[in-house]
């Protein structure tokens, strides 16, 4: 059997992703594809943390006339949604997890602590980091970059629509070129779409590897940490 290459990782599944073919809302069934794949890289002794984000609830930057501050919130409270039905997905299956928010919700999760966070993860518990960083103007990307830094995580996995990373957008330009591997600098001055530049910047600061793959199919996550070459990794030159 193939052993992880990675001890630590954080997932960053997109809000979207989650909605699955429905574009809005929930999925169930792509909810629990993606909690049984994350039960078998914690079956091979992988700890994992993971961020979600919120789009398929809120888009903050489409909320039109409304305060950014506001909006954002709201964004951050759409995080919390998906963080509970990912951790009520897993505990169906038997993986203890537990869901941190940025923002005091005690009734609803554990606050954001992290010491606590890493003693979690020492004993196999998944973490779910919600409501992003707890301030407005900054993403879950950001979010994903700031608690992977924290952890000490060892690799950011990036789940997306997209199979990796392109030159320009291939739902646009049947031509656009997909990379095996891109610099961090390469992303920022091309303006790739991998992360926004706030997150590629803390990502690059803290030479933490994102590899980025497409969430077409649940069991690329497993693929990824066993080594696999899947999608497109972004790092040092």
């Amino acid at each position: 059997m193939d052993k992880p290459i990675y001890k630590r990782v954080l997932l960053k599944l997109s809000g979207e992703a989650l909605a699955g073919e429905k574009g809005f809302g929930i999925d169930n069934e792509i909810v629990n594809e993606i909690a049984f794949s994350i039960k078998e890289l914690h079956k091979m002794g992988v700890e994992i943390a993971i961020v979600v984000g919120g789009g398929n609830f809120w888009r903050g930057r489409s909320s039109e006339g409304m305060d950014r501050t506001t909006a954002d919130h709201i964004g951050m409270l759409a995080t919390v949604m998906n963080s509970l039905a990912m951790q009520d997905a897993l505990e169906n299956i038997g993986v203890l997890t537990r869901v941190q928010t940025a923002i005091e919700m005690r009734q609803i999760a554990e606050p954001y602590i992290r010491r606590k966070a890493m003693r979690h993860l020492e004993k196999n518990r998944v973490v779910i980091f919600a409501a992003g960083t707890g301030n407005p103007y900054f993403s879950t990307d950001t979010a994903a970059a700031l608690r992977a830094a924290e952890i000490e995580a060892e690799v950011i996995l990036l789940a997306k629509k997209v199979d990796g990373v392109y030159d320009s957008d291939p739902m646009i330009n049947p031509r656009a070129k997909k990379f095996d591997s891109v610099s961090y600098i390469e992303v920022l001055k091309r303006g790739l779409k991998v992360m926004d530049s706030t997150a590629t910047s803390l990502c690059m600061d803290n030479k933490i590897p994102i590899r980025v793959f497409g969430l077409n199919n649940s069991k690329n996550i497993i693929d990824v940490v066993l080594g696999k070459n899947i999608g497109t990794i972004v790092k040092e030159d």
